[in-house]
C-alpha cells in the first residue's frame, strides 16, 4: 500500500505515466526520420525510450551529433521538432489515450493536492493536448520543454513556494527519477519495473495508493 499522508504536491510526467503515449512517439520520431537509415533511426529509438523523460530537441540533437557524427544547426532541429509536433498533435488528441486508472486517481483527488505536469515534451503541444482531452482542469499548471524537467521542478518550486519535503515526483524513466534527487523530492515510479532498482517507492496501482 502506498500512502501520501503529508503530501502537498504531486509533480506528474505525462507520457506514459498520464497518458499511454510513448508507442505514438517511437511512431513520431520513425516518420520523422524515415529518410535516414533505419539502423540509425534504431539506435535513436533506443536512446528515446531510455530517456523518456529528456525534449525531442536534445533527441534530435543526440541523433545527429552522437549518432551521425555530425553538426546539426538550431534551425534544423526546430524544424524536425515542428514536424514531430504536428503528427503528435494529429494523432494524440484523443482520451483513448489516456491511462484509465492513473486519470480516475487525478479526477478522484485533484483537490487534495497541488498537482502539476513536468513533462518532457513540447509545452504547446502538452497543454494543447490536455485541453482536448480535458484533463488540463486538473492542474495548477501544464509545463514541459524546451525547458529541462530538472529545471520546471526547480522553478515550480520557487515560484509557487513549494515544500520540496512535501512533495514527490511520478515518472517512469530515469530522467524523472533524477529530476526528482536533484530537488531534494521523493520520486515514486511507475509503469517501468526497472525503475524498483533506484527507488524502493514503486506504484503497481493506482487503486492502491491512499
Amino acid at each position: 500500500m502506498i500512502n501520501f499522508t503529508g503530501i502537498k504536491t504531486i509533480f506528474w510526467d505525462f507520457d506514459g505515466v498520464i497518458m499511454d503515449s510513448m508507442p505514438v512517439r517511437d511512431q513520431g520520431f520513425e516518420e520523422v526520420l524515415k529518410d535516414f537509415p533505419k539502423d540509425q533511426v534504431n539506435q535513436l529509438l533506443a536512446y528515446h525510450k531510455a530517456n523518456g523523460g529528456l525534449s525531442r530537441y536534445v533527441k534530435f540533437s543526440y541523433f545527429f551529433e552522437e549518432i551521425r557524427k555530425e553538426e546539426v544547426s538550431d534551425k534544423k532541429v526546430q524544424e524536425l521538432a515542428g514536424s514531430f509536433s504536428a503528427i503528435m498533435l494529429q494523432k494524440l488528441k484523443s482520451p483513448d489515450y489516456l491511462i484509465n486508472q492513473t486519470v480516475n486517481f487525478i479526477e478522484q483527488n485533484f483537490r487534495n493536492y497541488r498537482m502539476f505536469i513536468v513533462s518532457g515534451s513540447d509545452q504547446s503541444e502538452l497543454r494543447e493536448i490536455c485541453n482536448s482531452v480535458r484533463i488540463d482542469q486538473y492542474f495548477k499548471g501544464v509545463y514541459g520543454s524546451p525547458t529541462p524537467k530538472n529545471d520546471l521542478v526547480r522553478n515550480l518550486i520557487k515560484k509557487e513556494n513549494i515544500n520540496p519535503t512535501e512533495s514527490i515526483l511520478i515518472g517512469d524513466s530515469i530522467n524523472d527519477y533524477e529530476a526528482a534527487k536533484v530537488n531534494d523530492i521523493a520520486f515514486y515510479g511507475f509503469n517501468n519495473s526497472e525503475l524498483k532498482s533506484l527507488s524502493s517507492n514503486y506504484i503497481e496501482n493506482f487503486k492502491g495508493v491512499s
